[in-house]
This record gives structure tokens, C-alpha cells and sequence, in this order.
């Protein structure tokens, strides 16, 4: 029995001895390098059991293996026993492992870890983390694009892990994270000592349409086209270059964004301090076209001060009409200030105040009845519009352009294009307007018809027409009408049946309208003042004659 005991004993011992010696496969062991032969190391992982690992499995990326006998190292145990006999083992996967231990560790602690660039491949480049392969974006690489990667392959440096899958094998590390952490801190070093007002040192580091970036050593300050220079800056290319170093001045710095404004225009004497001494109102100067809009066009008077022209006070005679179409830019034009609003910083300018108004010459060279000839411009409904020196017009109303024949009638005569000579009727120069006639021209039938002619005189006309209301009669050319009532004293007689187209008939001017050029006719008024002339000369309503004798003697009288 006790001899039973002893070897029951010996095996639960040989047993533990043996489970103790040999280490689990797909676990971490320790060994011994023992020898280096053919570009292998053997090493003893204990328990008799040896194995061979490529030594350049224990050398860095780009570096030899620095591995002598003697020496203690981790490797992988992946078989107790391969078809060799030997013991399959990797040092590789070793560092694999540890190295994937100790990288879950900073992930959960968002530490960073120590890795070097070895590789590129699609979208990026490869990081040996200390065993452990990453995967590290081109976006990941730096604040900006990086154009050649050289520099940074096998450099040793800090990396941030972005994202991690053991089962999987996936690390994402990025580098750019690291950078903008440094780039922040060294940021807010810098932000803090700087102040408003202060004048530093920069260099351009990008320029943009609407101004530059200016690198104050470790932060950028933006440079606003504005801020250049005090005159007008169209492109910030136009005075400064990529590299350059320029000195500014801080306007504003935004503690919570870390934005800074920057300024080189602040550094020079603002040339609005002198404005209102050097170019005081109604003054003339010479200037230079900068830049034309639909409202206007702004002219430089000198670096850093610009009027601006607006579109009515461009020409007197061209209304509506796009500034281009006036000046173009880079002219040279003589403007006369018209306003100057120092707080605002604004200059009114006027380009027609520095030439004559058109109307107050056309006034003193063309006086009232001045004979004139000009192109007709446009046609209207209510007259001609004939253009004149000085690139104005003139207008003929229709009632100024016939004597004979209506305004209506007479404007059909005329085409776009014609050339007309009319008479200055008028000049109002304040609402720009000159009243022409061209009937003014010839002489006035109407006129040396009635010429002599008084109210209450008798005349001899001839009749032209006899219509149911009166009948036309002509004097001297110039027609006038009777009507129906004014044809006799007795009503039987105000027939116009009872006259004939050619007949002369005597009536009495009752009226005379220069104006409107006609005469007033009445043969009953004729009738009534022969009636009353001969009861004055020849009886009474007491001498007891009868107004048929009366009337009778005074026929007889005058016969």
C-alpha cells in the first residue's frame, strides 16, 4: 500500500511539473538566445524546446537586429512542436501582442503613443506602433496637404490613436491631431502676449481674394484687403507676395476664437486728416478713375482719398445713360468737389461742373428770334424735338409749326433725320428746355389779313361755303364763318339757302382773336348798326316818320 502511495504521488507531481514547464500555444513566453546562425536566432523557450526566429523580426524599421547570445526575450509560441520538431515561434507577433496591450491602455486613456511612418499605401501610409502595424490617413498626416511624405518616413514621433479593433487587427492613428494641439497651445502662448495697437513682424503665408495671412510665429493674423493701404486695393497681389515679411499692426484679437485682425494701412498718416484743407468745395482738380458702378463712378484725388461722381452729376446733357458709357476706367478727368462729409469719409465729386452748362451758353449766343437749323431727333405726339449746339434740343409744339394747317396735320410732314430751320421762341435755362417755331419763320397770312381791321368795322368777304349752321366767307385769304343767327336782323332771313357760293356779302367785325386768328362776323350786327346810324341822321321816334321812310332816305342818301 505504501508503495502504491509513492507512485501516485510521483505522477501527480511529475503531472503539476509538466503543466508548470509547458507554456500554453498562442500565449507570450520567455527564452534564451542560445545561438545566431544563417540570419536566425534559436532560442530556448524551456522545457527542452527550442525554436528559430528571423532576426529581423527583433530590428526596428529601417535599422539592423541588435540581438547577442545570452540575451532574454518575449516571443510568440504558436505550436509546442512543429513537423521540425522544433517549437514554432515569433517574435513579431510577440511585440504584437504586448504592443496591442499597451496600446488599448493610451486609447483608453487618449494618451499618445510613439510610432514611426514605414509604408504608403492606398489613402494614406502605414505606422509601426512598437509591433502593432496602424493605419494613418493623408488627411491625418497634417494641418495642410503634404505634397512629399520623404521627410517623415522612418522619423520616430508622437501619433494620436483615432479609432481601434483588436478582433479585427484595425488601428487609426492621426498625426495631425498631435499638431493642432501643439498648433493650439502655441497659439495661446502667443495670443497671450500680444495686445490691441501692438506693431509685430510677420511673414505672408497665403493670399486670398479678400486679403492675406500673415504668420506671427506660431499663430496667423488675417490681413484684410481694407487694411492694406489707404487707397483702393483691388487685389491684395498687387502689394504684397507669398514669403514676404511686413510689419502690422493688431486691430482686434478674439480671445474665445483666436482670431486676430491685422492691419498695415494703421502704420502711415491718414491722408483724410488733410482732406478738407486740400481740396476745399468748389474747387477743380485732376483725378483718376478707379472704379465704375451702375450709380456712379469713383475718381482718386490722391493715394487712400476717392469721390465718388454720381450718374447725375456726370454730363448735362446725357440722362439715364450707364457711367461707362461716359468715363472709362484709369481716365483722367477734371472733377469739382461739391461735398465733403469727414465722418463719413466721402467725397461728392461733379465731372459737369467742370464744363459750361450747355443752356446758359446757348442762351447768351442765341437770343429770342435767333434763326437756327438743327437735325430733327425725335418725333412725339405733342411736337419735334430738333437738336442744337451743345448737344441739346430744342422743341417745336405743334401749334409753332404751320400757320395753315393743324399741328396734327402739319408734324406728318416731318421725318426722324430732317433738317428744319425754326426761330427761338424761348430759353428757360433752370428746367433746360428752348421753345422753337418754325411758322415764326414765314410771314403771317392771318396777320396782314386783319391788319387795319377794328373791332366795328364793316368789311366785304366773298362766300366759299354754305353749310345748314351759317355760311364761310373769305377776307383778304383768311376764312371765317357766320353762323345761322347772324345772318339777318329778321328771323325769315336767317335762310343760308338765300346766299350763293361766290356772292359778296358786307358784315360787321364783332370780334378779333389774335390768338386764335380769327374773326368774329355778324351781318345782323351790319344791319342793326345801319339801322340805328339812320334813325340818327335822318329821323326820330318823334318826328313821326315811319322806319320805312326813314331807311328809305337814308338809301337814297347814300345811293
Amino acid at each position: 500500500m505504501a508503495k502504491n502511495a509513492t507512485m501516485e504521488e510521483f505522477e501527480a507531481l511529475l503531472n503539476d511539473s509538466l503543466e508548470i514547464d509547458t507554456p500554453n500555444e498562442g500565449s507570450v513566453v520567455k527564452g534564451k538566445v542560445i545561438a545566431i546562425e544563417a540570419g536566425q536566432a534559436i532560442i530556448d523557450v524551456g522545457y527542452k524546446m527550442e525554436g528559430r526566429v528571423d532576426l529581423k523580426e527583433f530590428a526596428a524599421p529601417g535599422e539592423e537586429a541588435n540581438l547577442k547570445v545570452g540575451d532574454e526575450v518575449e516571443v510568440y509560441l504558436d505550436r509546442v512542436e512543429n513537423a521540425r520538431g522544433e517549437a514554432s515561434i515569433s517574435r513579431e507577433k510577440a511585440r504584437r501582442e504586448e504592443a496591442w496591450d499597451r496600446l488599448e491602455q493610451a486609447y483608453a486613456k487618449e494618451e499618445r503613443v510613439d510610432g514611426a511612418i514605414f509604408g504608403r499605401v492606398k489613402g494614406g501610409f502605414t505606422v509601426d506602433l512598437g509591433g502593432a502595424v496602424a493605419f494613418l490617413p493623408g488627411s491625418q498626416v497634417d494641418v495642410r496637404p503634404v505634397r512629399d511624405a520623404g521627410p517623415l518616413m522612418g522619423l520616430k514621433q508622437p501619433f494620436q490613436i483615432l479609432k481601434m479593433d483588436r478582433r479585427r487587427g484595425n488601428i487609426v492613428v492621426s498625426r495631425r491631431a498631435i499638431l493642432e494641439e501643439s498648433r493650439a497651445e502655441q497659439r495661446a502662448e502667443v495670443i497671450a502676449n500680444l495686445h490691441e495697437g501692438q506693431v509685430v513682424d510677420g511673414v505672408v503665408k497665403n493670399i486670398t481674394e479678400y486679403g492675406a495671412f500673415v504668420d506671427l510665429g506660431g499663430v496667423d493674423g488675417l490681413l484684410h484687403v481694407t487694411d492694406m493701404a489707404w487707397r483702393r486695393v483691388n487685389h491684395p497681389s498687387e502689394i504684397l507676395a507669398i514669403g514676404e515679411t511686413v510689419k502690422v499692426q493688431v486691430i482686434k484679437i478674439n480671445k474665445e476664437t483666436h482670431r486676430i485682425s491685422l492691419g498695415m494701412k494703421q502704420l502711415q498718416a491718414d491722408p483724410w486728416d488733410t482732406v478738407a484743407s486740400k481740396f476745399p468745395i468748389e474747387s477743380v482738380h485732376r483725378g483718376r478713375v478707379t472704379n465704375i458702378t451702375d450709380y456712379g463712378a469713383f475718381v482718386e484725388l490722391e493715394a487712400g482719398v476717392e469721390g465718388l461722381v454720381h450718374v447725375s452729376e456726370m454730363s448735362w446733357t446725357k440722362k439715364n445713360v450707364h457711367p461707362g458709357k461716359i468715363v472709362s476706367t484709369s481716365q483722367e478727368v477734371d472733377v469739382m468737389v461739391l461735398e465733403i462729409d469727414e465722418q463719413k469719409r466721402r467725397v461728392s465729386l461733379g465731372l459737369k461742373q467742370t464744363m459750361r452748362n450747355p443752356w446758359e451758353v446757348f442762351a447768351e449766343t442765341h437770343p429770342t428770334g435767333t434763326q437756327i437749323e438743327g437735325e430733327v431727333k425725335n418725333i412725339t405726339e405733342f411736337g419735334l424735338f430738333v437738336g442744337l449746339e451743345g448737344d441739346i434740343d430744342g422743341m417745336v409744339h405743334l401749334s409753332d409749326i404751320s400757320w395753315d394747317q393743324r399741328g396734327e396735320d402739319a408734324i406728318q410732314n416731318y421725318r426722324k433725320g430732317d433738317t428744319v430751320q425754326a426761330v427761338v421762341q424761348e430759353v428757360d435755362v433752370e428746367k433746360e428746355r428752348i421753345s422753337l417755331s418754325i411758322k415764326a419763320l414765314g410771314n403771317d397770312a392771318a396777320s396782314e389779313a386783319v391788319e387795319g381791321v377794328k373791332r366795328g368795322s364793316v368789311i366785304t368777304t366773298t362766300i366759299t361755303a354754305i353749310e345748314e349752321g351759317g355760311i364761310e366767307v373769305e377776307y383778304n385769304g383768311m376764312k371765317s364763318f357766320i353762323r345761322r343767327s347772324d345772318l339777318a336782323r329778321d328771323r325769315q332771313d336767317q335762310r343760308p339757302e338765300r346766299f350763293q357760293v361766290g356772292d359778296h356779302v358786307d358784315a360787321r367785325v364783332t370780334n378779333v382773336d389774335a390768338k386764335s386768328r380769327r374773326l368774329g362776323l355778324s351781318i345782323k350786327a351790319r344791319e342793326i348798326a345801319e339801322e340805328k346810324e339812320a334813325v340818327e341822321q335822318f329821323g326820330s321816334s318823334d318826328s313821326g316818320a315811319s322806319l320805312g321812310d326813314i331807311l328809305g332816305a337814308a338809301l337814297k342818301n347814300r345811293n
